[in-house]
């Protein structure tokens, strides 16, 4: 018996030996020397490193050693602490409310927080494991998306859902734009691919839908295929060239230079709304600073997060053309069938408060750096049977909207 258990350990450490020995062989080869370079490329030093109770590392990375500082044109760049101006009228919807049937807003944290926070001077960022960049089509496209942004304006019904993309938003254009805002309510909707996401943003948009546009993105998303869970997370996104070579997700690549030590983007939000239950919102402003030219980000009423420097744009070096609001989800299902990814709460507007996911307080900002509400608000989707928009006006909520819906069903098959 004794020299059976030997035996068993023997085997236990041979396969111990035979999986470390594939391990390094792995780190060795040509693509583990990639993904190591990549990864060291991407993660910082980290003056502290917080484990999140859903799995993140968060590292807490010296303000001057962020990914921003990798570009070329930022390497003698003096960071802006804070922007010179906010848009006026920021604060004057303080006094609204989540809901007839809430007691009142409640406020929004992420997860990592519940293990610690980061020491002034630093930036929170997300770390990246090898895992992550290996669920990606390639290193190269790590951190990008691979589509364009909603043209609600397009007339071709084969461009409507281009790549497989859907939205329901609604949108302003025809004016110059310097920035946008909105209360955006918190889900977790259910995702059925892997590959697929469903998010919940704001866009500013500049130039045309063609190789040239310039955008820049915000809200919150769920994306296995980008962070390895079905977590609800916030997030950034910008690019000067429709989305082909520049830009990315959240600190991923350098450009935007973040100036706040509590919010860490592609983090998970917390809590999230429950269907008929409490419900749950995050702000988000996002404008062009009209002494500096930068685009700012600012998250719930105190978090300035930081910003993006002008000279990454064309377009949006001036102003935008168009701002649009609302949903997206990829639908991946092949032979014209429809996914059962689900956008916003998974429940279409007309089920209203607690519900239907909204928007609320929409808001643009004008050429003097006055936030007011959008004038000629359209809205647009490629198919109401599957995802829907339906939007309104009031006291409290200013222009809002209901969106999103199940994906899938008698009606969407």
């Amino acid at each position: 018996m004794a020299r059976a258990r030997g035996g068993a350990a023997w085997v236990l450490l041979a396969a111990a030996w035979v999986l470390w020995a594939a391990a390094a062989a792995e780190a060795r080869s040509p693509s583990g020397r990639r993904v190591h370079r990549h990864l060291k490329r991407l993660n910082k030093p980290a003056v502290k490193s917080i484990e999140s109770p859903d799995g993140d590392i968060i590292d807490c990375v010296h303000i001057s050693h962020q990914p921003a500082f990798d570009h070329p044109l930022l390497k003698n760049h003096t960071i802006q602490f804070r922007p010179a101006y906010h848009p006026e009228g920021l604060y004057e919807d303080a006094k609204s409310s989540i809901g007839s049937n809430n007691a009142g807003e409640k406020p929004m944290l992420q997860m990592w927080h519940r293990n610690g926070r980061c020491p002034e001077g630093t930036v929170p960022i997300r770390r990246t494991k090898k895992d992550d960049l290996l669920r990606a089509s390639s290193m190269r496209r790590y951190g990008r998306k691979r589509h364009t942004a909603p043209n609600p304006l397009s007339v071709d019904p084969n461009m409507l859902s281009e790549g497989g993309h859907q939205h329901a938003i609604a949108y302003v254009e025809g004016d110059k734009y310097y920035g946008a805002k909105a209360t955006i309510n918190v889900w977790e909707p259910k995702i059925q691919q892997a590959n697929e996401f469903s998010l919940s943003q704001l866009w500013i948009l500049g130039g045309s839908f063609g190789e040239d546009l310039n955008s820049i993105e915000a809200g919150w998303q769920v994306s296995p295929d980008l962070y390895g869970d079905n977590n609800t997370r916030l997030f950034t996104y910008w690019t000067s060239d429709a989305y082909q070579a520049t830009g990315c997700y959240n600190m991923l690549c350098s450009g935007f230079i973040q100036i706040n030590s509590e919010i860490a983007m592609g983090a998970s939000i917390f809590p999230i709304s429950n269907y008929a239950g409490s419900q749950y919102d995050i702000s988000i402003l996002i404008w062009k600073d009209p002494k500096e030219g930068n685009w700012w980000m600012q998250f719930g009423k105190e978090y300035v997060l930081g910003y993006w420097p002008s000279f990454l744009f064309s377009y949006l070096a001036d102003s935008a053309s168009m701002i649009e609001w609302g949903g997206e989800v990829v639908n991946s299902e092949p032979d014209g069938t429809h996914t059962s990814t689900q956008m916003g709460s998974g429940h279409f507007p007309e089920e209203g408060f607690g519900k239907a996911s909204y928007f609320k307080n929409i808001q643009v900002v004008d050429s003097s750096n006055q936030l007011s509400a959008p004038k000629g608000v359209g809205t647009f989707t490629e198919q109401s049977n599957c995802y829907d928009v339906q939007n309104g006006n009031n006291g409290d909520w200013g222009t809002y909207f209901y969106y999103g819906g199940p994906g899938k069903n008698s009606n969407c098959p």
